[in-house]
């Protein structure tokens, strides 16, 4: 066994698949549980844990020096444009207020052809190309995709061979966690 790092977006199913991912009888799981820790402090992480958390795309680097090849990444993807859309909806909160303000310096003032839709999928655009480029020589990883939960988690399942009820974890599907409102 090792440790799993679900990498992702953000908005994209990550906390239903945590709470998946909690069946697993032999592993740990969470999500973002170190999220507000800083330095090295940020990846103590216990053995045998699945840490599902967007913000380590932003840690790449030091999840590398810290984990290197020696984890299991899981990239966590949905439907680019569905993920963009419900980031829009919470476009002046979190990360999305820092992309476009902070990150590309510029709001709607400096250049009001974009609108937030634009951003958002810059934002998932950029962080999936990060996971991705991060991935290219890593031995153990998958990348699951949420709307083939039902076929993909039986088979991260399987590769991270995960103990428990994997139908339980399965419905954990069934509801929606952490939804944006319209």
């Amino acid at each position: 066994m090792r440790n799993i790092f679900v990498l992702c977006t953000g908005r994209c199913g990550s906390v239903s698949l945590a709470r998946a991912l909690d069946h697993a009888e032999n592993y740990t799981c969470g999500h973002e549980t170190r999220s507000h820790f800083v330095g090295q402090k940020r990846f103590y992480y216990p053995d045998n844990h699945i840490e599902v958390d967007n913000r380590l795309s932003w840690h790449l680097g030091r999840l590398d020096q810290t984990f290197g090849q020696e984890a299991f990444y899981v990239h966590l993807k949905r439907d680019v444009n569905k993920t963009a859309e419900s980031f829009a909806k919470r476009f002046d909160k979190g990360i999305m207020a820092a992309y476009h303000s902070a990150i590309l310096m510029q709001g709607r003032k400096k250049n009001p052809d974009l609108v937030s839709l634009d951003f958002c999928l810059d934002y998932c655009n950029t962080v999936n190309s990060n996971i991705r480029l991060f991935l290219r020589d890593k031995p153990y990883q998958l990348t699951i995709h949420m709307e083939k939960m039902n076929v993909q988690l039986p088979e991260l399942w399987l590769a991270i061979e995960a103990e428990g009820d994997v139908g339980m974890a399965l419905r954990e599907f069934d509801n929606k966690h952490n939804a944006s409102s319209s």
